[in-house]
């Protein structure tokens, strides 16, 4: 028989006789933010839903021979309710706090725009273009919100960015010349 051996792709050239980078994406631009919790938020996200799919199809087996058929009103509700929170709940919670977790942020200079990547509901990746103009900053501090683009809340982490000029003009803090992402950990 024959033995296919098919390479991995991920979008970057091995060998490439541009001078662009290798973290540059031909339609998003320049890679600015890589976020360094993006395996273990699909980690947690994919165990979630395996987890939810496994006691899905489980259900019918645990209800016949368990005898919760015969039980009580009360006790079968109990019993479904916490079968419920753990096959239903507990996935989307977790996508909701995960949802706008950059996993990579991109810039194009000539048309000040902005792509993040984040992963949607089907773990799949979900990309948000957005300008620079569109970033509002929360009034108050939101738990899982650095900023707002549109209005689809994003979370990084500003210590995560290489160059802290990029943070700075996503946040808008370069047109205020007396605020520098320097000084932000001396306020704190």
């Amino acid at each position: 028989g024959f033995i296919f051996q098919v390479a991995s792709f991920q979008g970057v050239a091995v060998h490439s006789r541009s001078t662009s980078s290798p973290h540059d994406h031909p339609e998003y631009g320049r890679l600015v933010y890589k976020g360094n919790l993006a395996k273990a938020v699909l980690g947690v996200k994919f165990f979630s839903y395996s987890t939810s799919i496994f006691n899905l199809f489980m259900m019918p087996y645990i209800m016949l021979k368990s005898g919760i058929g015969v039980e009580s009103l009360l006790v079968q509700a109990a019993f479904y309710g916490l079968i419920a929170v753990f096959t239903f709940v507990t996935p989307i919670t977790l996508h909701i706090l995960t949802k706008g977790y950059v996993i990579r942020l991109y810039y194009k200079d000539e048309v000040d725009t902005y792509a993040a990547v984040t992963y949607n509901a089907i773990l799949k990746e979900k990309v948000t273009v957005f300008h620079q103009k569109d970033v509002k900053i929360p009034d108050i501090t939101k738990m899982f919100t650095t900023f707002y683009a549109k209005t689809k809340s994003m979370l990084v982490n500003p210590m995560l960015f290489p160059d802290p000029q990029d943070y700075n003009h996503l946040m808008g803090y370069d047109k205020y010349p007396f605020l520098k992402f320097e000084d932000l950990g001396e306020v704190k």
